[in-house]
């Protein structure tokens, strides 16, 4: 009963998202005692409230508020969920982005809800928590035109804080991403136009993102998809689903893909590609490892001389291929290592994973470097100055690229075989294995769909029964009574 006496006074009757006072300030915090601290073991918790619009307020509350007449509850905790590999939690994904956005956005346009004070809260798990405010920051930077740095300074008043986000490894972590980190990848890609919601198709990424629909994602519109690596056929094995090459020709066809470029070892026969019109490249390296620099070199070359859209993957398309994504985005986009792994993340949940995420941030000056010259010979070329000079350097290396000894035309090895990993499961087998399970996990049918189904199906039956044995003789009684009268 003590417990419950001393619990925080409810929205019901708190002044609604008084922010920007002190942190003292009664409206915006109200403490625990220290009483219930040493009596039941308690940490000390602070109800927060923050205004983020005249209209629409973010809450972090430890007991549940109930609506009232000029005050609408929400919450996502339990609606937009993220889905782990291991022990990372966030950020949520691309499409959960646009329908959290769009919920407010309805919110705040429906006439029942025009006088109310809209206010999102999220409970005590710091993971939701820190999946809420970026959801939060999200809309803040895509459609109250805020600085990630203005975001990010309204949700942290005070002293509030929250947890970043992990990677997918399985084990310890050492390389975080913020929400800061997020809200800048947000906003640049707005500025590149890798993210535009007005032309955002959720129906597709929410079906392709699927295990057994291919288990692709556009890292940049039409010039970077990322997918699970193909097959030599299509079957489901081992917990998770394995396409053939053919099963993506159609699309990729659709979406003026022109380049498959493949990160791991051969399970599937490339000209089974270029039969199909498509340009193929092998840069392998190890599963959970990172790329030397001559492999760096040479998927930035492939990618700049491509007309097209380029298909990138790896085993399960997630380490080794964000990793390379994430490398061309750095030199051509200026983006720092964290923002675009988190951009990517946010596209792919789970890419870049363990060493590979130290080794961008490692990378970050040099192809920033790297990009600034590319940049500035581009430019050249277009002022006229140097012109001869700069198109013969520029077809020089082209041709290094295209035409040299590692891309011959030459006779592919023999078709790899899962046998040699037989006493090894390699990162990408795994990861792409939870991926399998957990969405055929969440497509099933609930047991209490099944059984709502079942006892349907009883009563129909007993109603059939019923008619059959019982009420139909009786009509047929009365018509045979008719019939003589």
């Amino acid at each position: 009963m003590k417990r419950k006496s001393e619990r925080r006074q409810s929205w019901a009757t708190a002044p609604p998202c008084s922010r920007r006072g002190s942190s003292t300030s009664p409206s915006l915090k109200k403490s625990r005692s220290s009483t219930s601290q040493e009596l039941y073991g308690l940490d000390q918790q602070d109800d927060l409230y923050l205004d983020i619009t005249d209209r629409l307020c973010f809450a972090i509350l430890y007991s549940r508020p109930k609506s009232s007449s000029s005050i609408h509850y929400f919450s996502i905790d339990n609606e937009l969920e993220y889905e782990s590999f291991y022990a990372d939690f966030g950020p949520l994904n691309l499409a959960m982005v646009y329908r959290y956005c769009c919920k407010i956005n309805k919110k705040l346009k429906t006439v029942t809800m025009i006088r109310k004070k809209i206010i999102h809260f999220t409970g005590s798990d710091q993971r939701k928590q820190a999946n809420a405010a970026f959801l939060v920051g999200c809309y803040m930077v895509i459609y109250l035109g805020r600085t990630p740095e203005e975001a990010y300074r309204i949700l942290i008043f005070g002293d509030t804080s929250y947890i970043p986000f992990r990677d997918a490894a399985y084990g310890s972590c050492s390389f975080y991403i913020t929400l800061l980190d997020c809200f800048h990848a947000v906003k640049k890609a707005m500025l590149y136009g890798f993210l535009n919601f007005s032309s955002f198709n959720i129906n597709e990424y929410e079906y392709y993102e699927k295990a057994e629909n291919g288990d692709l994602n556009w890292i940049i519109p039409d010039r970077f998809i990322a997918f699970c690596g193909p097959h030599s056929r299509t079957k489901l094995e081992s917990g998770y689903h394995q396409h053939s090459p053919e099963s993506y020709i159609t699309y990729f066809k659709s979406h003026n893909v022109t380049t498959i470029i493949r990160l791991n070892k051969r399970m599937y026969d490339a000209k089974r590609f270029t039969n199909a019109g498509f340009d193929h490249y092998d840069l392998f390296f190890a599963d959970g490892s990172t790329p030397t620099e001559a492999i760096v070199k040479e998927f930035l070359d492939i990618c700049e001389n491509a007309e097209g859209a380029i298909a990138v993957h790896c085993k399960a398309g997630l380490g080794r291929t964000g990793t390379l994504i994430a490398c061309y985005m750095m030199k051509h986009y200026r983006m720092t290592a964290a923002e675009t792994i988190a951009w990517v993340r946010i596209c792919r949940p789970g890419s870049v994973i363990g060493p590979q995420q130290q080794f961008l941030v490692m990378k970050q000056a040099s192809l920033w470097l790297e990009g600034d010259y590319f940049r500035q010979k581009l430019r050249n070329q277009e002022n006229g100055k140097h012109k001869t000079a700069v198109s013969k350097l520029l077809l020089a290396v082209d041709d290094i690229s295209i035409n040299g000894a590692e891309n011959e035309d030459k006779q592919e090895p023999e078709l790899y075989s899962d046998d040699d990993e037989i006493n090894g499961v390699t990162q990408g087998d795994r990861l792409r294995a939870v991926k399998s399970r957990r969405q055929s996990k969440s497509n099933a049918v609930p047991l209490t769909c099944s059984l709502g189904v079942l006892t349907s199906a009883l009563c129909s039956f007993v109603i059939w029964w019923i008619v059959y044995d019982y009420i139909l003789p009786i009509l047929l009684f009365c018509l045979d009574g008719l019939r003589i009268q």
